[in-house]
């Protein structure tokens, strides 16, 4: 069971540790919401998961008791200690693989390539969600499913439908792999210290055929939505020669206006850009 406020508050001086508000830590202190995450999560038995930000080990223990091998991504070193120190048989016994690291370099800690599939469950530290998001992504392994806690505000930009004012680049690549498969609303109450934000745990499962976008096109719409208000035509203009050829190409194969805005576009529209700028 997830500490109380006041044991975790005991616990955290006992480790001579503050929350770090510049690395996201909120402990969670609600056990519902532990069951929760593994009940959406719905994995087959045994399977792999990776975690980000096991902090104290409350959901850790609970994967690992589930019969899941655990690979976890901790940056905080009294954290990973006090980690290594409560988990340490299952460490002996190579159910957990914890590092100490930048989620956001290393966005799937030690999972190998001989590791085929995976899950991620976790409470994600809102300051690098986004970043870690696109970092999984670039990675080419994507897991079965993700089941994470996030900021409410990002989980409305994550599935954000085109024409609207929150959909941007991350949506775009996201929706391209994944589909919604849960959401659940979570009160800052459920963590210490509370944080100043609303909080939701989302599902993202993995569509049958995702598509996962090059360097050279991400890079291209997370351009173009930084300039989400102008015009793809005027967008085009400031791009080379042979970006300019596969634009002005997708833009006639799909009978896009050029007066069109980045926001209107669909991600079927945009995976179609996508498999351009692969070839």
């Amino acid at each position: 069971m997830p500490l109380s406020p006041s044991e975790t508050s005991d616990l955290l001086r006992k480790l001579d540790h503050r929350p770090n508000k510049k690395l996201g830590q909120n402990f969670l202190i609600d056990g519902n919401l532990v069951e929760k995450s593994i009940n959406m999560a719905n994995l087959p038995s045994g399977m792999p998961v990776l975690e980000i930000g096991p902090g104290l080990g409350t959901l850790t223990e609970k994967l690992l008791h589930a019969g899941h091998p655990v690979y976890a991504v901790e940056i905080d070193r009294r954290l990973e200690a006090h980690l290594r120190e409560r988990l340490a048989g299952f460490i002996k016994k190579k159910k957990l693989d914890l590092i100490r690291a930048d989620a956001v370099k290393q966005p799937i800690g030690n999972i190998s390539p001989e590791i085929l599939d995976y899950a991620v469950v976790a409470n994600l530290p809102y300051a690098i969600s986004s970043a870690w998001m696109e970092g999984l992504l670039s990675t080419g392994k994507l897991p079965h499913c993700m089941v994470i806690m996030l900021q409410k505000e990002a989980t409305e930009r994550i599935l954000a439908p085109s024409g609207t004012k929150a959909y941007n680049a991350l949506a775009i690549f996201l929706q391209a792999s994944f589909r919604q498969d849960g959401l659940h609303q979570v009160p800052s109450q459920c963590f210490h210290p509370a944080p100043a934000v609303a909080s939701a745990l989302l599902k993202l499962e993995r569509v049958d055929h995702p598509f996962l976008f090059c360097k050279e096109a991400r890079i291209l719409i997370r351009r173009i939505f930084t300039q989400r208000r102008k015009q793809i035509g005027s967008l085009l203009k400031k791009e080379n020669l042979e970006i300019q050829q596969a634009v002005s190409s997708w833009i006639t194969r799909h009978q896009l206006c050029p007066t069109t805005r980045p926001e209107k576009i669909p991600v079927h529209q945009w995976i179609d850009l996508g498999k351009s700028l692969s070839n």
